[in-house]
């Protein structure tokens, strides 16, 4: 039996603070009904700890993930790539749905300038979730 979900790679530079955070959100919302990667450009050593206390406030747990370095095979396997802040350095597939979300980057943010990017990366998530699956 084939995986038909669709599957979504969130891309940032450091895999540090957004994409975990959406990753978790998309993780969190639509469940097994989407495979969800996130991966990094340049990626750090851990998760901000910040973006890791405001997913936390919501319910939603990411100290068992840790930062991964972006791959060619990761982003062609995914049918739709999320980009955030990573430039050109992104790969992009004839084919592939790509999306940028401009979105503040939560480096070296406090928690109360970290919650708003946090809510905003859920709108957008649950946005993305309606269009993937239109029948939840």
């Amino acid at each position: 039996m084939s995986d038909t979900r669709p599957s979504v790679l969130f891309v940032c530079v450091h895999n540090a603070g957004r994409s975990q955070m959406a990753a978790g959100w998309l993780r969190h919302l639509a469940g097994d009904a989407v495979e969800v990667r996130s991966a990094g450009s340049a990626p750090a050593d851990q998760i901000n700890p910040v973006a890791v206390e405001a997913m936390r406030e919501v319910g939603i747990d990411l100290t068992d993930q840790t930062p991964k370095i972006l791959t060619h095979e990761d982003a062609r396997a995914s049918s739709i790539v999320v980009t955030m802040g990573c430039g050109d350095v992104c790969p992009h597939f004839p084919g592939q749905r790509h999306e940028d979300w401009q979105l503040a980057d939560p480096a070296g943010q406090g928690i109360a300038a970290v919650r708003p990017i946090r809510d905003e990366i859920r709108d957008r998530v649950e946005a993305l979730i309606k269009d993937l699956l239109p029948n939840r």
